[in-house]
């Protein structure tokens, strides 16, 4: 008898433990995008995406500072935050929403998962509902999760304007990819 609730207090524990984080922060998001034309490709990266994943209820959250992104060439990232993004008026995307297919999704257990979110990307001072594709994968026993997506944003769709001198050298769809890392 005494065997049997040792074991059930252990097992709460362990279960408390794991389901008591289960909020993830992480401030090192690694975001990037690229744009291929036959004239140009252009390519910036951030590592300051701000993400926070409650693992309970599948809401995420992802904050970039736009002028966090780094291009190879210095005119580029200077025409990109002072022309098209106007980052010291606008200076950060974010995405919010939510996991929709949470159920499918096994924290505990190493693997990788399909996940589908749904939620609200605002770039530019621009909010759209989007609904996205991309994987999590779980290792080191569940202490260990990175959260991957890539997709496609319309730079019309969140009033950027492209000069017309420049329209044949920026995509109309840019690639975006997203890779966050959290650790528990």
């Amino acid at each position: 008898m005494k065997k049997g609730l040792l074991f059930v207090a252990l097992l709460l524990a362990m279960q408390l433990g794991t389901f008591g984080q289960t909020k993830l922060i992480t401030k090192t998001g690694h975001v990037w995008f690229n744009s291929k034309t036959p004239t140009e490709t252009i390519e910036a990266h951030s590592r300051q995406a701000v993400s926070l994943m409650e693992m309970s209820n599948g809401n995420i959250a992802i904050e970039i500072p736009i002028m966090s992104f780094v291009f190879p060439k210095t005119l580029m990232q200077e025409h990109f935050n002072e022309t098209y993004m106007q980052s010291r008026n606008l200076p950060k995307a974010k995405f919010s929403g939510k996991i929709i297919n949470l159920n499918e999704i096994r924290f505990a257990t190493d693997g990788t998962y399909n996940a589908i979110v749904e939620g609200d990307l605002t770039i530019h001072g621009v909010t759209k509902k989007v609904k996205q594709t991309g994987s999590i994968a779980v290792s080191a026993g569940g202490t260990k999760i990175k959260i991957t997506s890539q997709f496609k944003v319309a730079p019309r769709d969140y009033n950027i304007v492209i000069e017309s001198r420049f329209a044949n050298n920026i995509a109309a769809l840019i690639d975006v990819n997203v890779d966050i890392d959290f650790t528990k």
